[in-house]
């Protein structure tokens, strides 16, 4: 291997509820009992943090592990963990606290109620060098539509279609609703300096974006790229998918900035750059694959799944030195079958309720945590498709 692979780390979030897919609270109990789980404002929200570790094995290990321990504390309670980044089977009226004593997540409902309440999992990649984290921002920022699109798993709300892929990302709010391209570390630190004091975000972490840098003292002491807008991606194989892609495309703009860091290598300005990268996200919420995103090079429109197959194409001899090629190998079912959103909208379509595919996910996911050190010894060769709807594991 010619090149060390980066540190990686995961924050997972999933709702709780019963094997049939309604959605039960349970956030706080967890916690108090299970280390490594953490409370999010709605207590139907469950979260867990795998440590770095640069190996996909390891991380593997890492995102089961948890499941793992906790599912016969669940099952005693007649309780499971269930797919999808939004409340599919309801109750977005109501918000469902899990601490009512702490201000700050007072301040989440009163300001923005269920919008928040919703699943995803967030994505870190180790990179301490300041200049190559914020040309990793960029890339990552104008390329974040394609990450969405094939994570996308939240096409209901309440039991009913939203007629979005990812209603989970147009519901979400942003904030501050307009971000700018990052161009150093001294502009991130300028920018939220000037955000706090206008008040327009109430700490360093209330940054929600796509995108963003992250680290232990922000927005002074930073250590990684946080990727924020993926969907839940419930088969820790298809998660380990996008993140192999995700490390590929860094490897390369670390090899060659001057080709990948759209600072550098775009015929837009940087707002345009802004623009067009959040343009594309809310695009890729409504479509996911089959969104017509505009290129950051130029703004050539394109389809995502056509851009995604073009950089798998280029990436592939990196991927074969790196030996990340297996773990590549779940993002081609999806292109060529859909991503879950898809094939969910697809069996909905067909009469299946938005419960019974809930269920089925449910039940996928479990038996993704049985199988999953075992679909690593076979060789990564294909993500299983499973579910008597079609759903996507």
């Amino acid at each position: 291997m010619s090149a060390p692979l980066l540190l990686k780390g995961f924050e997972v979030e999933l709702y709780t509820g019963r094997p049939d897919g309604t959605v039960v609270g349970c956030s706080a109990e967890v916690a108090a009992v299970f280390s490594g789980f953490v409370t999010e404002p709605d207590c139907r929200n469950l979260e867990y943090i795998t440590p770095p570790a640069a190996s996909y094995q390891q991380q593997l290990e890492l995102l089961l592990e948890p499941r793992r321990r906790l599912r016969p504390w669940l099952t005693q309670r007649g309780l499971t963990l269930l797919p999808g980044s939004t409340l599919s089977t309801g109750d977005s009226r109501r918000f469902e606290r899990s601490n009512p004593d702490n201000p700050y997540h007072a301040y989440i409902e009163a300001t923005y109620g269920t919008r928040v309440v919703t699943a995803s999992v967030h994505i870190n990649l180790g990179l301490e060098q300041m200049e190559a984290l914020f040309a990793a921002c960029r890339l990552v920022r104008c390329e974040a539509a394609l990450l969405l699109a094939l994570s996308a798993c939240s096409p209901f709300l309440d039991g009913e279609s939203t007629g979005a892929h990812s209603h989970r990302w147009l519901q979400f709010p942003l904030t501050p609703p307009q971000v700018p391209l990052f161009l150093s570390h001294q502009h991130y630190i300028s920018w939220m300096e000037e955000q706090l004091q206008l008040g327009s975000m109430q700490n360093v972490r209330h940054l929600w974006t796509s995108v963003r840098p992250n680290g232990d003292d922000r927005p002074h002491s930073l250590n990684r790229l946080e990727i924020r807008i993926c969907d839940l991606i419930a088969d820790p194989l298809l998660l380990l998918a996008v993140t192999a892609f995700v490390e590929l495309r860094l490897q390369q703009l670390l090899r060659d900035p001057a080709a990948l860091d759209p600072l550098q290598a775009s015929a837009l300005t940087p707002e345009q750059l802004a623009e067009l990268a959040d343009a594309n996200d809310r695009a890729a919420a409504r479509s996911s694959l089959d969104a017509r995103l505009r290129h950051w090079r130029s703004g050539e429109e394109l389809l995502a799944r056509d851009w995604i197959a073009s950089e798998l194409a280029a990436m592939a001899p990196l991927a074969a030195e790196l030996d990340l090629e297996r773990w590549l190998a779940p993002l081609q079912p999806v292109l060529e079958q859909g991503n879950q959103a898809q094939r969910w909208l697809a069996a909905y379509g067909q009469g299946t309720s938005v419960a019974e595919l809930i269920a089925a996910g449910a039940a996928a996911m479990e038996q993704d945590e049985r199988d999953g050190d075992g679909a690593l010894d076979r060789g990564l060769d294909v993500l299983p498709l499973t579910g008597p709807a079609g759903v996507l594991g």
